[in-house]
């Protein structure tokens, strides 16, 4: 990797150690924590910014050097969901967490209407799961000067599951990302404001995902900093057979595998064990021999 900071808004992340994003999903449904957030038990889904916060607040004091705002449900078979609704659930978490909080901000959405409105409102990274794909997505963020995570995903999160035939997963992901890093440079985006994630459990099945994660090493040929989110996903429960809310410690351990194969942001639900997974991987890295 040959980019070793990363300006995210007023902050500049030090990539030279790896750093863990937190994750705050302003959804109904999410896989693995929807709803946590909501202000009460009405049927129509509404967030309480106090509970938002104080979850921030919580990844920051645990270690956290951004918070990742999402207000589309990306699980196997989630529903779309519209514009309005979109900027109703992330737009005030991310003005009060902005108004607040002093960290940098992550917003995870593919519609350009709602990045160019989180970017107003203080995010300073655009965490795409479609890469920039929809129509004006590369427009919003072309002019502005933010970061960008561009993830591979095939298909759509309600279809992404039905497709997952590949003739070498890693050598098609790796082209998928660097025809998107083109397509960005070609619209003035410039390179040191890249960030690649291969989409663990997007469009995969669980042998890939693993086969992802053993060769994670030729994800650095692009020369861009690898975000990597694993975090209670599907791959963990297929191997452990725990369901979501007991896969911390296959977490962990997926996530210092990722380490080791160069991963220089974590993205998870769980700071203070990937904190704790950095700074031991740090010691064994450094160790004499």
């Amino acid at each position: 990797m040959s980019v070793t900071s990363l300006k995210v808004g007023d902050h500049v992340i030090d990539l030279s150690v790896p750093v863990v994003m937190g994750i705050v999903n302003a959804t109904p449904d999410s896989f693995s924590d929807g709803g946590r957030l909501a202000a009460g038990a009405s049927a129509e889904f509404q967030i309480s910014i106090d509970k938002a916060l104080t979850l921030a607040e919580r990844m920051l004091q645990e270690g956290a050097s951004l918070i990742d705002v999402g207000g589309e449900s990306t699980r196997p078979g989630a529903a779309s969901l519209s514009e309005q609704e979109e900027l109703d659930r992330v737009i005030p978490v991310i003005e009060a967490i902005r108004a607040r909080l002093d960290t940098a901000i992550s917003v995870d959405t593919s519609t350009p209407a709602v990045m160019a409105e989180a970017i107003a409102a203080g995010a300073g990274l655009v965490n795409d799961v479609r890469a920039l794909r929809r129509p004006g997505a590369l427009a919003a963020v072309a002019g502005r000067d933010v970061a960008i995570c561009l993830m591979h995903m095939r298909g759509e999160p309600g279809t992404m599951q039905q497709d997952v035939q590949y003739e070498d997963v890693v050598a098609e992901v790796q082209a998928f990302l660097a025809e998107r890093v083109d397509a960005c440079v070609s619209h003035g985006i410039a390179r040191s404001r890249l960030v690649l994630d291969p989409g663990f459990g997007f469009g995969k099945s669980v042998e890939q995902n693993y086969r992802l994660l053993r060769e994670l090493p030729r994800m650095q040929a692009l020369g861009l900093p690898v975000l990597v989110g694993m975090s209670r996903k599907s791959m963990l429960g297929a191997v452990t057979g725990r369901p979501v809310d007991e896969r911390v410690h296959a977490g962990v351990a997926a996530s210092v595998l990722a380490l080791q194969g160069g991963a220089s942001i974590l993205r998870t639900h769980d700071v203070a064990p990937l904190i704790d997974a950095i700074r031991i991987q740090r010691a064994f890295a450094g160790a004499r021999q």
